[in-house]
C-alpha cells in the first residue's frame, strides 16, 4: 500500500475518532444533571477543545499534502531524467544505424555502378 492510501486512512480514522469524542462529549455534557451556567461553560470548554483538536488534525494533513507535493515533484524529476537518458541512447543508436545505412547504401551504389559501366564497355 503506498503512502498516500496510509495516509487517507489514518486521516479518516483520526477524524472519526475525533468527530466521535466531540459528539460523545456534547451528549454527555447536555444529559449531565447541571443548571444552565454550568452546561454553557462546559459546552465552551469542549468547543474550545474540539477547535484545537481541529487545528492539530490541520496542521498534520497540511504536513503530509507537503510531503506528497514533494514526493510527486521529486519522482517527476527521476522520471524526466531517466526520460531524456532513454531518449538520448535512442538517439544515438538511430544516428549510428542511419550513418551505416548510409554507408552501405553508398557502398551497393558504388558496386552496381561499377558493374553498370563494366557491362558498358563491352
Amino acid at each position: 500500500m503506498n503512502e498516500e492510501k496510509k495516509s487517507k486512512k489514518g486521516g479518516g480514522f483520526i477524524l472519526g475518532a475525533a468527530l466521535g469524542a466531540i459528539a460523545g462529549a456534547v451528549a454527555g455534557i447536555l444529559t449531565a444533571p447541571k443548571s444552565g451556567k454550568e452546561t454553557r461553560k462546559d459546552i465552551e470548554r469542549e468547543g474550545k477543545k474540539a477547535i484545537k483538536s481541529a487545528e492539530k488534525k490541520i496542521k498534520e494533513l497540511e504536513k503530509q499534502g507537503k510531503q506528497a507535493a514533494k514526493n510527486i515533484g521529486t519522482e517527476g524529476k527521476r522520471v524526466a531524467a531517466s526520460a531524456k537518458k532513454t531518449a538520448t541512447k535512442t538517439a544515438s543508436t538511430a544516428k549510428k544505424t542511419a550513418a551505416k545505412t548510409a554507408k552501405t547504401a553508398k557502398n551497393k551504389t558504388a558496386d552496381t555502378l561499377e558493374k553498370t559501366a563494366k557491362k558498358l564497355r563491352k
